[in-house]
């Protein structure tokens, strides 16, 4: 993307993205328009959904953005964070789409005269915030100035995505309780691993957002056209990261628990076996004895002990006494019971 020399108008190549104004139309983000709008002080909100070469030069020519801050829109997998550029904020936030999935990336920036926000992949929420604002009186009003209305809106969108997300993680914590309970298997070890990683990687971005919100709410950053209005819109955007993160630490003892119920289980099922290998072989223990004395070959056995009734009596009845013995002392000391 660049000026045309003859007239010094911009090449009209156009830019991933949708372009709000601020009389509530919505036309394809390109670089004459997006010129046009700011000239005119009609833009509102520049949403660019693939960040290309031609994106990169629309905020750096037109919109005069710092350096680094290009350089950090970039690049996917920022940490959450805010910075004042001056006439412009950068901030970083995420939103969540399912559980096990990578969260959703949006970068924005807050000037006096336009919001802009860059995403590197599909976002939900700045989509269904789109379709309100195409619908008649879709636009937002009231005091404050609309682009932070706007901010408040896809911020609160991307917070909000979390609590489905937690309510989905919640029950498949309950299912998998309840398969441990049932039957513990190498399969349920493997998916409470993979939900610990998804919660410790969640924790890691839900966390930096909660500080930089707390930023916000303390007045360390200002936002452009901030007022004494915003304050409440902010806290409750605060206090939404507040439970997100407190679900998040419940979770993790959830699972944790979870964890420890699993190796439970596989323990008394271990114990179970080893207790039914044990009696089997304290069964055959005093038959091996019997078995092994009648079959010494001494000459007074052998003279003495013959004909069928020695047998049936001392042979067979000694071994079925001893293992009825045997029965009897298992049940009484509850050895065989559940």
């Amino acid at each position: 993307m660049k000026r045309s020399a003859a007239n010094g108008s911009w090449d009209d190549a156009s830019v991933n993205g949708n372009l709000i104004l601020s009389d509530g139309s919505s036309v394809q983000a390109s670089p004459s328009s997006v010129e046009g709008a700011l000239g005119a002080g009609k833009l509102l909100w520049l949403d660019i959904t693939d960040l290309g070469d031609d994106g990169i030069a629309l905020l750096r020519d037109v919109f005069k953005l710092h350096p680094l801050a290009l350089e950090a829109v970039t690049e996917s997998g920022q940490r959450p964070k805010i910075e004042d550029f001056g006439k412009v904020v950068y901030m970083v936030s995420y939103g969540s789409t399912a559980v096990g999935k990578d969260l959703t990336e949006v970068h924005c920036f807050i000037s006096e005269h336009f919001l802009i926000t860059v995403v590197h992949d599909t976002c939900p929420a700045l989509d269904q915030l789109r379709m309100r604002l195409a619908q008649p009186g879709g636009l937002p009003a009231g005091d404050r100035p609309v682009r932070l209305i706007l901010l408040h809106h896809v911020m609160d969108g991307l917070i909000d995505s979390f609590f489905p997300t937690l309510s989905d993680f919640d029950n498949q914590i309950d299912e998998l309780q309840e398969q441990i309970f049932d039957k513990p298997t190498n399969q349920q070890l493997a998916q409470l691993f993979d939900m610990q990683r998804w919660l410790v990687s969640l924790r890691k971005l839900v966390s930096p957002q909660r500080d930089m919100m707390a930023s916000l709410v303390s007045g360390m950053v200002e936002l452009p056209g901030m007022s004494a209005e915003s304050d409440p819109y902010l806290r409750d955007l605060y206090d939404h990261l507040i439970r997100i993160s407190d679900l998040i630490d419940s979770y993790r003892d959830l699972l944790s628990n979870a964890m420890s119920a699993y190796l439970s289980m596989v323990s008394n099922k271990l114990n179970e076996v080893m207790k039914q290998l044990t009696i089997i072989a304290t069964i055959f223990l005093p038959l091996s004895f019997l078995t092994g004395f009648f079959g010494q070959n001494f000459a007074w056995l052998v003279s003495h002990l013959g004909g069928l009734p020695t047998f049936l009596i001392v042979g067979i009845g000694t071994e079925l006494v001893a293992v009825a013995g045997l029965y009897w002392l298992f049940r009484r000391r509850g050895w065989l019971g559940s």
